[in-house]
């Protein structure tokens, strides 16, 4: 190998690994804005204004821009002429989607009768705690964190399936849930039913109770998406 070569080589390795380095920050910010959105922190409407997450974030704007492309590819944002990128509001069609998703995810997760493997001790850990932690919140009535730790129970019934690919992609979905719930005038009498029947379903999965834990959820979910559609 010549001289040169080992030039473009070496310089061909620092580009490679300055992309990956700037997907890794990229990736960074995109999490972030998507847990403060899951968290109620970003409702629909709030603008995603560049120069404000470029000092927030400390980051180029070209890597800011990408952030936002992704928030927005994910139906998290919408990109307006002249004002940029704000959270997005959902519609009713959009609540059909993302319960065609989450029937498809949650129910698939529920643990089938005769099946010789229990769930993660550790996914049931974090499951009974965060069916506390609404309950905690609710007695402080704090509505908002009932719904971010009714999110997270659900994220950890998907985790039951032991995908980090899927879990990955459910948060998308936990954050535009988060967005649809914004849409309650009374977030303690949208909220309040929840916190009991998050309970009830853990109960279910940890008795072994699976033909009884799934159609729990199946009902869950049916309640759930009517909920919301009457709020739009």
């Amino acid at each position: 190998m010549t001289r040169s070569d080992s030039v473009t080589s070496a310089t061909k390795a620092k580009t490679v690994t300055e992309h990956i380095e700037e997907e890794s920050v990229t990736e960074r910010i995109v999490t972030q804005i998507r847990d403060k959105i899951i968290c109620g922190d970003l409702p629909p409407g709030t603008p995603l204004t560049e120069a404000d997450l470029t000092k927030a974030y400390d980051v180029s704007r070209n890597t800011l821009r990408e952030a936002l492309r992704q928030i927005c590819r994910e139906g998290l944002g919408v990109h307006y002429r002249h004002r940029g990128v704000v959270v997005r509001t959902l519609t009713r069609t959009d609540v059909r989607d993302i319960f065609r998703v989450r029937r498809a995810l949650e129910l698939q997760a529920m643990p089938l009768p005769g099946k010789t493997d229990p769930p993660d001790p550790a996914v049931l850990h974090a499951m009974a705690a965060a069916c506390d932690a609404a309950a905690l919140a609710a007695s402080q009535e704090d509505w908002r964190s009932v719904g971010t730790h009714s999110l997270r129970f659900h994220q950890h019934i998907v985790e039951m399936i032991g995908s980090a690919l899927l879990d990955q992609f459910f948060r998308t979905i936990l954050a535009q849930l988060r967005l649809l719930f914004s849409a309650a005038p009374d977030e303690r009498r949208f909220q309040l039913p929840w916190i009991e029947r998050d309970r009830e379903l853990y109960d279910l999965i940890v008795a072994g109770e699976h033909k009884r834990a799934s159609k729990k959820l199946s009902d869950y979910l049916d309640r759930s998406e009517e909920a919301l559609i009457d709020l739009l």
